[in-house]
């Protein structure tokens, strides 16, 4: 049984290949996730049931953690972007004790021998309420940087579940290159060292030479990650001279549109995102953790606008490792492209060296490695 987190599509961008993995050998397989994941999944896998997805209060800003807190125990108000009205967000804790259920029930029915869950603690829960060993995937285990102390209680409650199961894969090269790092704390003070493995990132990152003749905003995420990260880049790629492309992260028809400079589709393919990627001379998004290895796969020099803590601790890494510059609104946007326009070669020199390392692990046939052995 594999479930994954629908916060964002990462966790399902690294379980529909692991999936395909698993099946071609020859291991029998049920899906569990909710909104755009389950639609993800049902394209690939037959046996594919819906859950109730569990998210975070979010507006044009991003993630606000003050309404989260608040909607962990009441529903709270929210404009609806995709359907242009107001809508009521039910409480995290109801959507928690639904979700929860809805995997209960198809674990009663399924009887897995094994559970595979990426960033689903509720499916770790129940593994270990029902004694079947579990593999945890994750990139983040004790997050520390710009993380809320308000949050470290729950934090706390989360890991007594990562400490139930059989094995942890992070899917992120070993340290000190680690993207994730400031994501994945201290894992001794955690207590899990023993069962954790850094077995590099699952996307292929065979280094792929393109054309470096535009700049590429791939937004993806929750509404507000996708707002925020649009309205600190439109307004000065519309008057840039290079030409981008941005593409919204909204599956469905391919609406495609113009502003100055600035080519604006609705939705790419997987294909036509990779040319886009591969032929850019800087990448532009929000700190996602699948997207910051694809940033390394073809040695793109980036700029971050993070919108929530986990993304924040990806993109100080990666400017840790020169890499990347971090922005935080159009001004230092503006600034941050400026820069890497100036120090090009630098920006260059140390991503080809990032995606040198990185090439060095193949994430993805390690974890099947690691999931096979544990079923054993």
């Amino acid at each position: 049984m594999l479930s994954c987190s629908e916060l964002g599509l990462g966790h399902v961008s690294r379980l529909i290949p692991l999936g395909k993995k698993l099946e071609e050998n020859g291991h029998e397989l049920f899906f569990f996730s909710g909104g755009k994941a389950y639609e993800l999944l049902r394209k690939e896998f037959k046996n594919v049931y819906p859950c109730t997805p569990v998210g975070w209060y979010e507006n044009a800003a991003g993630i606000v953690t003050s309404a989260s807190l608040i909607n962990i125990l009441f529903p709270l108000p929210y404009f609806n972007h995709e359907k242009g009205k107001f809508a009521i967000k039910n409480s995290s804790g109801m959507e928690t004790i639904h979700r929860y259920y809805d995997l209960r029930q198809r674990i009663r029915k399924i009887k897995p021998d094994l559970i595979i869950a990426d960033g689903d603690i509720h499916a770790l829960r129940l593994a270990g309420r029902w004694n079947i060993h579990s593999v945890y995937i994750t990139n983040v285990v004790r997050p520390s940087y710009r993380f809320s102390t308000v949050l470290s209680p729950g934090e706390r409650i989360v890991e007594r579940y990562v400490k139930q199961c059989t094995k942890i894969i992070i899917p992120d090269n070993p340290p000190p290159y680690t993207i994730s790092e400031y994501n994945i704390g201290d894992l001794d003070s955690v207590g899990i060292s023993e069962k954790v493995e850094f077995a590099g990132s699952f996307l292929d990152t065979t280094y792929v030479p393109g054309a470096e003749e535009h700049i590429f905003v791939p937004i993806s995420g929750p509404y507000g990650t996708r707002a925020k990260l649009m309205h600190a880049v439109l307004p000065v790629l519309e008057r840039f001279e290079t030409k981008s492309i941005i593409s919204l992260g909204m599956p469905g028809e391919k609406i495609t549109a113009r502003k100055g400079n600035c080519e604006i589709h609705t939705w790419l393919s997987v294909q036509e995102r990779c040319e886009c990627m591969r032929n850019a001379r800087l990448v532009v998004f929000s700190g996602g953790h699948m997207s910051c290895f694809e940033t390394v796969k073809y040695a793109k020099p980036s700029v971050c606008i993070p919108t929530q803590p986990e993304q924040m601790g990806n993109a100080a890494k990666l400017q840790k490792l020169n890499c990347s510059i971090t922005a935080k609104n159009a001004q230092e946007f503006k600034a941050a492209v400026q820069r890497i326009e100036d120090e090009r070669q630098i920006f260059k020199r140390n991503a080809m060296a990032l995606n040198e390392f990185s090439h060095k692990f193949k994430g993805l046939k390690r974890a099947v490695e690691i999931i096979e052995s544990v079923k054993k």
